[in-house]
C-alpha cells in the first residue's frame, strides 16, 4: 500500500514563507510525476506544481517565480517552497503521486489527504 502524508502547512501572514511536504511511503518501486494542487470553496481543483522523475518542473501562472517544487528520492520526499505568499494562496494543498507499487506493471493515482495553508492579510 502506498500512502502520501502532508506536513507543513498552517497559518501565515502575507508575505511570508511556508514549505510543504509530501513523505511517500509504503510498498514502492518508482515515484514518477509528483504535484501539488490546491482547492479553495467555490474554486476549480488547480494544479499549482509538478515534478517528473527527471526532476523536469512545471508551475501554475499564479506561482511562477514564488514557488518551487523539488524532490529527494533518497527520502521519498516532495517539497513546496512557496513565497511571498498572499491571501489568495489560502487553500488546502493536496499532493498526488503517480507511482509503481512494487510487485506491479503498472502506475497508479496516489492522493494524500489535504493540508491547509492560511494566509492573513
Amino acid at each position: 500500500q502506498v500512502r502520501l502524508v502532508e506536513s507543513g502547512g498552517g497559518l501565515v501572514q502575507a508575505g511570508g514563507s511556508l514549505r510543504l511536504s509530501c513523505a511517500v511511503s509504503g510498498d514502492i518501486f518508482n515515484i514518477h510525476t509528483v504535484s501539488w494542487y490546491r482547492q479553495t470553496p467555490g474554486k476549480q481543483h488547480e494544479l499549482v506544481a509538478s515534478i517528473s522523475r527527471g526532476g523536469s518542473t512545471n508551475y501554475a501562472d499564479s506561482v511562477k517565480a514564488r514557488f518551487t517544487i523539488s524532490r529527494d528520492d533518497a527520502k521519498n520526499t516532495v517539497y513546496l517552497q512557496m513565497g511571498s505568499l498572499t491571501s489568495e494562496d489560502t487553500a488546502v494543498y493536496t499532493c498526488h503521486a503517480d507511482a509503481t507499487p512494487l510487485g506491479s506493471y503498472y502506475t497508479d493515482d496516489y492522493w494524500g489527504q489535504g493540508i491547509q495553508v492560511t494566509v492573513s492579510s
